[in-house]
């Protein structure tokens, strides 16, 4: 079995990020923790799962986001067989755009 992120040192990462209360706090917090290129990657892999779930191909996914189909596979198998974390998050984007209305 392959590294587990599941350690004391990203737990206190994670509990860091829960306590960012704006987008613009999540700017200032992961500029300073990251850097460019791993915000937006880890954006990219956002994205990309984003237009799988709406059905986008491959082909779409890697003209719209720039994605490698590598990275597009890797996002694909974490929604097809992964701890279920895309669906969390696009399950309650969705229901705060429904309460926004």
């Amino acid at each position: 079995m392959g590294k587990s992120i599941r350690n004391e040192t990203v737990k206190d990462l994670f509990e860091a990020i829960l306590t960012l209360e704006t987008v613009e706090e999540c700017f200032d917090f992961f500029e300073d923790v990251c850097t460019v290129n791993e915000v937006l990657a880890i954006a990219q892999r956002f994205a990309v799962a984003k237009m799988l779930k709406e059905n986008n191909t491959y082909l779409e996914v890697a003209k719209t986001t720039g994605a490698s189909t590598a990275t597009i596979s890797r996002v694909n198998r974490s929604l097809n067989y992964g701890n279920d974390g895309y669906e969390l998050v696009f399950s309650r984007l969705n229901k705060d755009k429904e309460d926004a209305k």
